[in-house]
């Protein structure tokens, strides 16, 4: 069964991985260095949900689930 707290690594992870194929000038499918912010997006999110424990797509996750 897939909980929330496991789809949020998966899209986390998904997203991390996908801007930085996109993002680096050496990945043979660059688009723009622009799309490094979404890393940087995720990262300070899982930082902060770390120590506050609100993340916005658990909120999301939530009202569509229910």
């Amino acid at each position: 069964m897939m909980t929330i707290e496991r789809i949020i690594r998966i899209v986390a992870g998904s997203l991390v991985l996908i801007s930085l194929a996109l993002g680096v000038s050496t990945s043979p499918v660059f688009i723009s260095a622009n799309f490094l912010w979404i890393t940087v997006f995720v990262g300070a999110n899982l930082f902060q949900s770390g120590f506050t424990g609100f993340c916005p797509l658990e909120v999301i996750l939530k009202k569509f689930i229910r």
